[in-house]
């Protein structure tokens, strides 16, 4: 696969794009990296994504796939000479896939799934965004029989809870702020109990799970500007896993400057009269 043309369409800040690149990293792929105008969609997303009109989109020897998590499936399943980032186990693998995607679904803009519902309107307008439904039966809690355990229903509950929390956070003002601090930082708590004494999520090895949640390495420092809090002192082995996962140079290099990040998000809310 090493001649093979590889291409990838994306925007910046966008976290479902970071699990792309490093994905790509990981597996040693060489990409040619197309930033994308989501205010003025080139004709190359919109013919390669017709549907949701969105990115980040893979073209593989001018073949599209669409949805980072199915990319990142993809890149898996196609460059099997590096490590594999999902488990070899049938189950294990099932469970992280189906999972993982719920993570997905959950999420509520391509480029800011962290936004408050008084801005969710126009900004999903501007990234081609299309309604999704979330099912009842995700919001109710793992079962208790997981607790510490490596289980991915656990690890995928939190993730999704940690993404509900920080999207209200950082458009939050006065009480209400302070309660969506609360919010996330008790979802952290959760997740931190889930990764326990492991590396990574999916264990000893940084994989498929860990991909879904790396946007977070980017966008932790704008919760702790917006929330005033700090997440070392709160969360100390979610630092330290994204410590960890930020030595890996596929993560590194790809995993976008919190700084630059956070400046992104004033310009946001600037833009939208939230300040």
């Amino acid at each position: 696969m090493a001649n093979t043309e590889v291409i990838l369409l994306d925007f910046w800040p966008s976290m479902y794009g970071m699990r792309v690149r490093v994905a790509l990293a990981d597996k040693g792929v060489k990409f040619e990296y197309k930033e994308e105008n989501m205010a003025e969609k080139s004709s190359v997303l919109l013919e390669m994504n017709p549907v949701y009109k969105k990115i980040p989109v893979l073209i593989h020897n001018g073949k599209p796939i669409c949805e980072s998590l199915n990319v990142v499936r993809y890149i898996d399943e196609v460059w099997k000479d590096n490590v594999m980032l999902l488990p070899t186990d049938p189950y294990e693998k099932y469970q992280a896939l189906f999972w993982a995607d719920y993570v997905e679904k959950a999420s509520t803009s391509i480029v800011f799934p962290f936004i408050s519902d008084r801005v969710k309107q126009p900004l999903t307008e501007m990234q081609g965004k299309v309604a999704y439904n979330t099912p009842l039966w995700w919001d109710l809690p793992p079962n208790p029989a997981h607790s510490g355990s490596s289980s991915a229903p656990d690890c995928t509950f939190y993730f999704k809870q940690v993404f509900d929390s920080g999207r209200k956070l950082w458009m939050g003002k006065g009480e209400e702020k302070h309660t969506r601090k609360e919010n996330y930082i008790e979802s952290l708590r959760m997740l931190e109990g889930i990764l326990g004494d492991k590396l990574y999520f999916g264990g000893e090895n940084f994989g498929y799970l860990d991909i879904s949640l790396i946007g977070i390495c980017s966008w932790y420092y704008t919760y702790e500007k917006f929330g005033e809090f700090n997440t070392e002192i709160e969360t100390p082995k979610i630092i330290a896993w994204m410590k960890r996962c930020m030595k890996r140079e596929s993560v590194s290099k790809y995993v976008v400057e919190p700084l630059k990040v956070y400046d992104f998000a004033l310009q946001i809310r600037k833009h939208y009269g939230i300040e």
